[in-house]
């Protein structure tokens, strides 16, 4: 039995070698997770049952158990590189066949899928016209790269304040965009058509009497603006200085095709008008804020990545939109886990069924973009462990050589 001893020593310590060489070999290896071999002792079987002198017949590999601590996080300048602190995997889809990695190293392919080095593709929640997450079964998640459809202004809100100590004229003149003297203040901002045309609207205050003001409206320069129905809208404030009438936004509605109609845009552009926030103290005129919710159209100028997952998309016209969001997976036993190379493992009955979920959310870790998680290799440990293993394979084959000296010397006799 000695020659057993030795060779299954041999055996389990050139496993342990070839563990530490491929632990070795990827140390560079983004998302590698080192493994470790596992060793149990072997008896052989006795008919009269077990008994309390046996010697053994050696030593047998039981595992080779990869560890699935964290790796370091290492910055970068790809902002589609992506690095996993705490639990879970990537979910990558390889034609339909589902396999997990944490290697997030991603790029976007000729179709603006969100792809690895071996083009398997990154899974997560796609969003619906409104740029809502629809959290149901994960998808491959795709940049667009169309144009933001632009959005005509539905909404317009400005709040200012109009100076009480303004003088009211003695005749009020008729309103005149083109004569000051027949508005006290005026302020404007942009709004835009279906079409994503900007057009300047602007509104003018005329005092009429104490606490009483008219507003009227221009939009690029024209008249052709209603205001809750009529050419003007009256305002009044109470003595403290707070609007007290219209309580509501005040319906505006633009005749675009009598002010360009060449545009092609949706005629009349009608949107609200919102004056809640103004007041009339003593005091200068004066803008304090101004908004409204239309836009133009825009091209992806870029994109950023959440600790949660969501990728935002950035547009020249200064929108931004949610474009998808990355799921990740987390198994009861992830040491259960197939490895099938190229960073990446299957799932198999070991580990348990996949829990799929937005980053942060249950057990599973956050994201960290222009990032990934190196190998958890330690160099340094496994070189010692190298020299370990060494002089082990040396002391078993050792073994091998005192046994054969004793059977050579009882030849001998």
């Amino acid at each position: 039995m000695g020659f057993q001893h030795g060779l299954s020593g041999l055996n389990v310590a050139t496993s342990n070698l070839d563990v530490i060489g491929n632990n070795i070999a990827n140390a560079n290896t983004a998302g590698f997770k080192q493994s470790q071999a596992q060793f149990s002792d072997v008896y052989a079987n006795s008919l009269s049952g077990a008994s309390g002198n046996q010697i053994g017949i050696g030593a047998k590999v039981s595992d080779i158990a990869q560890q699935f601590t964290q790796g370091n996080v290492t910055a970068t300048s790809n902002p589609l590189d992506m690095a996993i602190n705490g639990n879970g995997f990537f979910r990558m889809s390889d034609n339909g066949a589902i396999n997990y990695s944490r290697n997030g190293q991603f790029h976007i392919d000729s179709n603006g899928f969100i792809v690895n080095a071996n083009n398997k593709n990154l899974t997560g929640f796609t969003t619906d016209a409104n740029g809502s997450i629809v959290a149901a079964e994960p998808t491959n998640l795709r940049i667009p790269s169309s144009d933001l459809s632009p959005q005509a202004t539905t909404a317009f809100s400005t709040g200012f304040n109009l100076d009480s100590r303004a003088v009211v004229p003695a005749v009020i003149p008729p309103f005149d965009p083109l004569d000051p003297t027949t508005y006290t203040s005026t302020t404007s901002g942009t709004v835009f058509d279906s079409l994503g045309n900007s057009h300047i609207f602007s509104i003018y205050f005329q005092k009429t009497a104490a606490n009483a003001w008219d507003t009227f409206a221009t939009v690029d320069g024209a008249t052709n603006v209603t205001l809750g129905g009529g050419a003007s809208q009256a305002l009044t404030f109470d003595t403290s200085g707070v609007l007290t009438a219209p309580v509501a936004p005040i319906a505006v509605s633009v005749d675009l095709a009598t002010i360009d109609p060449t545009l092609g845009a949706t005629s009349p552009l009608d949107f609200t008008l919102d004056l809640g926030q103004s007041t009339q103290f003593g005091t200068n005129f004066g803008v304090n804020s101004l908004t409204q919710d239309g836009y133009s159209s825009g091209r992806l100028a870029g994109f950023a990545l959440s600790a949660d997952g969501i990728i935002s998309g950035n547009y020249t016209n200064g929108e931004a939109r949610t474009l998808g969001q990355v799921v990740l997976a987390n198994f009861t036993n992830p040491q259960g886990l197939s490895s099938l190379g190229d960073n990446v493992w299957s799932e198999t009955p070991d580990s348990g069924q996949p829990l799929v979920g937005p980053p942060q959310t249950g057990t599973l870790g956050t994201l960290q973009s222009s990032a990934v998680e190196d190998s958890n290799v330690d160099l340094t440990t496994e070189l010692v462990n190298m020299i370990t293993a060494q002089r082990t394979y040396q002391a078993n084959a050792k073994t091998i050589e005192t046994q054969d000296a004793v059977l050579q010397t009882l030849v001998n006799l």
